[in-house]
């Protein structure tokens, strides 16, 4: 069984110890890099392969990731052109004779599941982000799973991440922070 770890919308923008970013992330129930690392530390303990979904914002939060493990990922659209020219749009990923789409979203929550399907032919899964609105559900075979976001609580309920397991079946997992 291979164990994936999934996030998405981290907007880490401010670097530690900057102080108006520090207050403005928690204005916005932010939480600061380092407290990301942590939560990473925790929850994504023996994952082989890290996927973010986009919108870290800057470069920080996908050299801390690679420090757990591999990471795929695409950018957002709050995304830096550094971010943007790291990672593309959309991609599809082979794992464990599994096909993984993987974007960002767009839009209104409502219908985004429809918007990213539109994306993708012949998957087994599709991760996205952007509505901060974990989701987990199977539509017509397919599993389409937002992780949330672990930093970010604006437009959703609570912090969350997700995992991905991948033996006989894909399935997922949201972590309630």
């Amino acid at each position: 069984m291979m164990k994936i770890g999934v996030l998405s919308d981290t907007h880490l923008t401010a670097p530690a110890g900057n102080f108006l970013g520090n207050v403005t992330q928690k204005i916005r129930n932010k939480l600061t890099l380092e407290d990301l690392r942590a939560i990473v530390a925790e929850h994504f303990r023996g994952v082989e392969l890290i996927i973010h979904a986009g919108d870290f914002v800057e470069t920080a939060v996908a050299d801390m990731l690679r420090t757990f493990a591999p990471l795929e990922a695409v950018h957002g659209n709050m995304d830096i052109a550094e971010v943007e020219r790291a990672f593309p749009a959309a991609r599809v990923l082979e794992i464990g004779g599994f096909k993984i789409g993987v974007t960002h979203g767009d839009g209104a929550p409502q219908g985004i599941i429809e918007r990213v399907s539109a994306k993708f032919a012949g998957v087994d899964a599709i991760v996205f982000g952007h509505s901060h609105q974990p989701v987990n559900e199977r539509r017509d075979g397919v599993l389409f799973f937002n992780p949330g976001s672990p930093t970010d609580r604006i437009f959703a309920p609570y912090n969350s991440l997700g995992l991905l397991e991948i033996g006989d079946a894909i399935s997922g997992q949201i972590i309630r922070l």
